[in-house]
Protein backbone atom coordinates (compact mmCIF):
# COMPACT_ATOMS: atom_id res chain seq x y z
CA UNK A 1 0.00 0.00 0.00
CA UNK A 2 1.34 3.43 -0.93
CA UNK A 3 1.11 5.56 2.19
CA UNK A 4 2.03 8.85 0.57
CA UNK A 5 -0.69 11.49 0.28
CA UNK A 6 -2.79 11.05 -2.85
CA UNK A 7 -5.00 13.91 -3.98
CA UNK A 8 -8.49 12.81 -4.88
CA UNK A 9 -10.86 14.48 -7.29
CA UNK A 10 -12.68 15.90 -4.28
CA UNK A 11 -9.55 17.67 -3.01
CA UNK A 12 -8.85 15.22 -0.18
CA UNK A 13 -5.74 13.26 0.69
CA UNK A 14 -5.30 9.86 2.27
CA UNK A 15 -2.40 9.83 4.68
CA UNK A 16 -0.76 7.05 6.66
CA UNK A 17 0.27 7.62 10.26
CA UNK A 18 1.76 5.43 12.98
CA UNK A 19 3.89 3.59 10.45
CA UNK A 20 0.87 2.77 8.29
CA UNK A 21 -1.38 1.42 11.05
CA UNK A 22 -3.71 4.41 10.81
CA UNK A 23 -4.96 5.82 7.52
CA UNK A 24 -6.86 9.09 7.48
CA UNK A 25 -8.82 10.81 4.75
CA UNK A 26 -8.67 14.55 5.29
CA UNK A 27 -9.02 17.84 3.41
CA UNK A 28 -5.98 18.83 1.42
CA UNK A 29 -6.33 22.41 2.68
CA UNK A 30 -7.11 23.68 6.15
CA UNK A 31 -6.28 22.04 9.46
CA UNK A 32 -4.54 18.68 9.03
CA UNK A 33 -3.58 15.93 11.43
CA UNK A 34 0.04 16.13 12.52
CA UNK A 35 2.41 15.35 15.37
CA UNK A 36 0.25 17.06 18.00
CA UNK A 37 -2.62 14.61 17.54
CA UNK A 38 -0.34 11.58 17.65
CA UNK A 39 1.44 12.88 20.77
CA UNK A 40 -1.89 13.52 22.45
CA UNK A 41 -3.01 9.95 21.77
CA UNK A 42 0.29 8.58 23.05
CA UNK A 43 -0.10 10.60 26.27
CA UNK A 44 -3.61 9.27 26.98
CA UNK A 45 -3.86 6.26 29.25
CA UNK A 46 -6.88 4.05 28.60
CA UNK A 47 -8.05 0.56 29.39
CA UNK A 48 -10.48 -1.71 27.52
CA UNK A 49 -14.01 -0.79 28.54
CA UNK A 50 -13.19 2.88 29.24
CA UNK A 51 -15.49 5.50 27.77
CA UNK A 52 -13.10 7.90 26.05
CA UNK A 53 -14.25 11.21 24.57
CA UNK A 54 -12.14 13.22 22.11
CA UNK A 55 -13.00 16.95 22.18
CA UNK A 56 -12.55 18.76 18.87
CA UNK A 57 -11.71 15.53 17.08
CA UNK A 58 -11.47 16.90 13.54
CA UNK A 59 -11.18 13.92 11.17
CA UNK A 60 -10.53 11.66 14.16
CA UNK A 61 -6.73 11.69 14.34
CA UNK A 62 -6.05 11.56 18.07
CA UNK A 63 -9.03 9.45 19.09
CA UNK A 64 -8.52 6.90 16.34
CA UNK A 65 -4.78 6.72 17.08
CA UNK A 66 -5.68 5.86 20.67
CA UNK A 67 -8.16 3.28 19.37
CA UNK A 68 -5.34 1.71 17.34
CA UNK A 69 -3.28 1.27 20.50
CA UNK A 70 -5.98 0.28 22.98
CA UNK A 71 -8.64 -2.10 21.72
CA UNK A 72 -12.04 -2.31 23.33
CA UNK A 73 -12.53 1.30 24.42
CA UNK A 74 -15.88 3.04 23.94
CA UNK A 75 -14.68 5.90 21.74
CA UNK A 76 -16.71 9.07 21.22
CA UNK A 77 -15.51 11.80 18.83
CA UNK A 78 -16.91 15.33 19.13
CA UNK A 79 -16.44 17.78 16.25
CA UNK A 80 -18.25 21.05 15.50
CA UNK A 81 -17.67 21.06 11.72
CA UNK A 82 -20.10 18.74 9.87
CA UNK A 83 -17.66 18.06 7.02
CA UNK A 84 -14.92 16.97 9.43
CA UNK A 85 -17.33 14.90 11.52
CA UNK A 86 -18.37 13.07 8.34
CA UNK A 87 -14.74 12.31 7.57
CA UNK A 88 -14.19 11.10 11.14
CA UNK A 89 -17.02 8.59 10.66
CA UNK A 90 -15.51 7.40 7.39
CA UNK A 91 -12.06 7.12 8.94
CA UNK A 92 -13.34 5.09 11.88
CA UNK A 93 -15.00 2.60 9.53
CA UNK A 94 -11.99 2.46 7.18
CA UNK A 95 -9.66 1.65 10.09
CA UNK A 96 -12.01 -0.87 11.70
CA UNK A 97 -12.30 1.15 14.91
CA UNK A 98 -15.69 1.38 16.60
CA UNK A 99 -16.47 5.04 17.31
CA UNK A 100 -19.50 7.27 17.75
CA UNK A 101 -19.19 10.71 16.17
CA UNK A 102 -21.30 13.70 17.19
CA UNK A 103 -21.43 17.15 15.61
CA UNK A 104 -21.16 19.17 18.79
CA UNK A 105 -19.79 22.50 19.94
CA UNK A 106 -17.67 21.82 23.03
CA UNK A 107 -18.84 25.15 24.46
CA UNK A 108 -22.55 24.37 23.92
CA UNK A 109 -23.37 23.44 27.51
CA UNK A 110 -24.67 20.50 29.52
CA UNK A 111 -28.02 20.17 27.73
CA UNK A 112 -26.39 19.74 24.31
CA UNK A 113 -24.01 17.12 25.71
CA UNK A 114 -26.84 15.24 27.39
CA UNK A 115 -28.85 15.26 24.15
CA UNK A 116 -25.87 13.52 22.52
CA UNK A 117 -25.88 10.83 25.20
CA UNK A 118 -23.10 12.47 27.23
CA UNK A 119 -24.58 13.39 30.61
CA UNK A 120 -22.42 14.61 33.50
CA UNK A 121 -20.10 12.11 35.18
CA UNK A 122 -20.26 9.64 32.29
CA UNK A 123 -16.72 9.51 30.82
CA UNK A 124 -13.58 7.79 32.08
CA UNK A 125 -11.18 9.79 29.89
CA UNK A 126 -11.27 13.01 27.92
CA UNK A 127 -8.54 14.04 25.50
CA UNK A 128 -8.34 17.39 23.76
CA UNK A 129 -6.21 19.48 21.43
CA UNK A 130 -8.04 22.81 21.79
CA UNK A 131 -7.33 25.87 19.63
CA UNK A 132 -4.39 27.30 21.55
CA UNK A 133 -2.83 30.19 19.62
CA UNK A 134 -3.44 33.62 21.13
CA UNK A 135 -5.47 35.61 18.62
CA UNK A 136 -3.82 38.84 19.81
CA UNK A 137 -0.34 37.51 18.94
CA UNK A 138 -1.00 34.95 16.21
CA UNK A 139 -2.06 35.91 12.72
CA UNK A 140 -4.92 33.58 11.87
CA UNK A 141 -5.02 31.62 8.64
CA UNK A 142 -7.36 32.88 5.90
CA UNK A 143 -8.73 29.33 5.79
CA UNK A 144 -11.71 29.25 8.16
CA UNK A 145 -11.32 25.64 9.30
CA UNK A 146 -7.62 26.09 9.99
CA UNK A 147 -8.23 29.33 11.88
CA UNK A 148 -11.02 27.77 13.96
CA UNK A 149 -8.77 24.83 14.86
CA UNK A 150 -5.75 26.94 15.80
CA UNK A 151 -6.79 30.29 17.28
CA UNK A 152 -8.27 30.38 20.77
CA UNK A 153 -10.86 32.82 22.02
CA UNK A 154 -10.43 34.53 25.36
CA UNK A 155 -12.39 31.82 27.19
CA UNK A 156 -11.65 28.77 25.02
CA UNK A 157 -9.44 26.92 27.49
CA UNK A 158 -11.68 27.66 30.48
CA UNK A 159 -14.82 26.53 28.65
CA UNK A 160 -13.28 23.34 27.28
CA UNK A 161 -11.90 22.36 30.69
CA UNK A 162 -15.25 23.12 32.31
CA UNK A 163 -16.94 20.79 29.80
CA UNK A 164 -14.37 18.07 30.50
CA UNK A 165 -14.77 18.43 34.27
CA UNK A 166 -18.54 18.14 33.96
CA UNK A 167 -18.36 15.07 31.71
CA UNK A 168 -15.71 13.11 33.59
CA UNK A 169 -16.49 10.74 36.42
CA UNK A 170 -14.82 11.42 39.76
CA UNK A 171 -11.26 10.19 39.33
CA UNK A 172 -11.53 10.40 35.55
CA UNK A 173 -8.54 11.63 33.59
CA UNK A 174 -8.09 14.54 31.22
CA UNK A 175 -5.21 14.73 28.74
CA UNK A 176 -4.47 17.81 26.66
CA UNK A 177 -1.78 19.38 24.53
CA UNK A 178 -1.03 23.12 24.65
CA UNK A 179 1.65 25.64 23.76
CA UNK A 180 4.53 25.46 26.19
CA UNK A 181 4.52 29.21 26.80
CA UNK A 182 0.89 28.95 27.92
CA UNK A 183 1.48 26.37 30.66
CA UNK A 184 0.59 28.86 33.39
CA UNK A 185 -2.84 29.32 31.78
CA UNK A 186 -3.40 25.57 31.82
CA UNK A 187 -2.37 25.18 35.46
CA UNK A 188 -4.60 28.07 36.52
CA UNK A 189 -7.59 26.61 34.68
CA UNK A 190 -6.96 23.11 36.05
CA UNK A 191 -6.95 24.43 39.63
CA UNK A 192 -10.75 24.43 39.45
CA UNK A 193 -11.69 20.80 39.98
CA UNK A 194 -8.57 18.97 38.80
CA UNK A 195 -5.42 17.76 40.55
CA UNK A 196 -2.72 15.08 40.35
CA UNK A 197 -1.28 16.99 37.40
CA UNK A 198 1.54 15.49 35.32
CA UNK A 199 3.41 17.46 32.66
CA UNK A 200 5.61 16.29 29.78
CA UNK A 201 7.39 19.04 27.80
CA UNK A 202 8.01 18.53 24.08
CA UNK A 203 11.17 19.98 22.50
CA UNK A 204 11.65 20.38 18.77
CA UNK A 205 15.45 20.29 18.83
CA UNK A 206 18.33 19.76 21.28
CA UNK A 207 18.89 22.76 23.51
CA UNK A 208 15.70 24.48 22.36
CA UNK A 209 12.92 25.60 24.64
CA UNK A 210 9.85 23.39 24.79
CA UNK A 211 7.27 24.06 22.07
CA UNK A 212 4.41 22.02 23.52
CA UNK A 213 3.34 20.57 26.84
CA UNK A 214 1.33 17.41 27.29
CA UNK A 215 -0.70 17.58 30.49
CA UNK A 216 -2.64 14.89 32.34
CA UNK A 217 -4.93 15.76 35.25
CA UNK A 218 -7.41 13.86 37.40
CA UNK A 219 -10.88 15.12 38.34
CA UNK A 220 -10.71 15.57 42.10
CA UNK A 221 -7.07 14.40 42.22
CA UNK A 222 -4.87 15.43 45.15
CA UNK A 223 -1.43 14.02 44.33
CA UNK A 224 1.53 16.41 43.91
CA UNK A 225 2.41 17.72 40.47
CA UNK A 226 4.86 15.56 38.48
CA UNK A 227 7.17 17.02 35.81
CA UNK A 228 8.44 14.32 33.45
CA UNK A 229 11.67 14.51 31.43
CA UNK A 230 11.05 16.21 28.10
CA UNK A 231 10.47 14.48 24.79
CA UNK A 232 12.96 15.46 22.07
CA UNK A 233 11.46 15.29 18.58
CA UNK A 234 14.62 15.69 16.47
CA UNK A 235 18.32 14.93 16.83
CA UNK A 236 20.98 17.59 16.02
CA UNK A 237 21.06 16.59 12.34
CA UNK A 238 17.29 16.88 12.04
CA UNK A 239 16.50 13.16 12.02
CA UNK A 240 13.69 12.03 14.31
CA UNK A 241 14.88 11.01 17.75
CA UNK A 242 14.51 7.38 18.79
CA UNK A 243 11.94 8.39 21.41
CA UNK A 244 9.88 10.36 18.88
CA UNK A 245 10.10 7.56 16.34
CA UNK A 246 8.81 5.07 18.91
CA UNK A 247 5.73 7.24 19.40
CA UNK A 248 5.08 8.65 15.93
CA UNK A 249 5.91 5.56 13.87
CA UNK A 250 5.76 2.57 16.21
CA UNK A 251 2.71 3.84 18.10
CA UNK A 252 4.20 3.38 21.57
CA UNK A 253 2.70 5.31 24.52
CA UNK A 254 4.43 8.18 26.27
CA UNK A 255 4.96 8.01 30.06
CA UNK A 256 1.66 9.89 30.61
CA UNK A 257 -0.13 7.23 28.60
CA UNK A 258 1.10 4.19 30.51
Amino acid sequence: MNCGPTLSADDFTEDCLLGGRLRLRQPRKGHRVGHDAMLLAAATAAQPGDRVVDFGAGVGGAGLALGCRVAGIELVLLEIAPELAALARQNAVANGIAATVHELDIEAGAAAFAAAGLPPDSADRVLMNPPFHDGARHRGSPDESRRRAHVAGEDTLTLWLHAARRLLKSGGELTLIWRADGLSEVLAALSRGFGSVAILPVHGAPGAAAIRVLVRAVKGGRAPLVLHPGLLLAEPGGAPSAAADAVLRAGQPLPLGR
